[in-house]
């Protein structure tokens, strides 16, 4: 089995309020994307990672990666208008390789380990798709502004993360029939009508999403240096 790995990074992080995008911001001595990229480079399972970037933020991509060499690497792919349609340009992008498997993750996540991805790779053995997740424990709430309004049930609500495994030509040809609007690929291929098996994720592999997140990482990368 082949297995291929998108790396999602053309978006824009306007939330962060800064002005480099968030995957090209320093953590320690690197930053998210690169990070992430050698998160599943040390996985021996892995036979391509595909880069999918801004078209303007070459010159961060290739200052980020720095002296990164390793054949499985391929070439930064132009993203799209939306991150679905940035998903299927990475997609279509693997054509020549056709691998079998196809696990898309988030340049925003660094901390992804290796079990994650491993257990990711493993349930697609026997199912079409697989997503890393965390159930919902915390009580959740409707509200009107900042007033509690109704309780909402919690049971059976998972927090989906990345990555999203899927078998290749399946997920290719449901990005093909989707109109780009699908917050993550699971809503792709749920819409698809593909099943998909939720694997246990983790805490850490959380998503630098606003100025506190970032602040967390930094702290979350000076210990691992220690």
């Amino acid at each position: 089995m082949t297995v291929a790995v998108i790396i999602v990074a053309a978006g824009r992080g306007t939330r962060m309020g800064s002005e480099r995008p968030k995957q090209y911001l320093s953590l320690g001595t690197s930053t998210p994307i690169r990070l992430s990229i050698d998160a599943f480079l040390r996985v021996p399972a892995v036979h391509w990672v595909v880069p999918v970037i801004h078209p303007g933020d070459v010159a961060l991509f290739h200052e980020a990666l720095g002296d990164l060499s390793d054949d499985r690497l391929r070439p930064p792919v132009d993203g799209g208008a939306t991150r679905a349609f940035s998903v299927r340009e990475g997609l279509e992008s693997l054509q020549d390789a056709q691998p079998d498997q196809v696990l898309i993750h988030d340049a925003a996540r660094p901390f992804i380990s290796e079990q994650i991805i491993s257990e990711v790779i493993t349930a697609l053995h026997t199912s079409e798709g697989a997503c890393a997740a965390l159930p919902v424990v915390d009580a959740l709430w409707s509200s009107d502004g900042r007033l509690a309004k109704d309780p909402i049930p919690r049971e059976g609500l998972w927090r989906a993360q990345t990555p999203q495994g899927f078998r290749y030509h399946s997920i290719l040809q449901a990005h093909r029939t989707h109109d780009g609007t699908g917050a993550d690929d699971v809503a792709v291929a749920r819409q698809a009508g593909m099943q998909v098996t939720l694997v246990p994720g983790s805490e850490q592999n959380y998503k630098i999403t606003t100025q506190a997140d970032y602040e967390r990482a930094k702290r979350d990368i000076q210990t691992l240096s220690e």
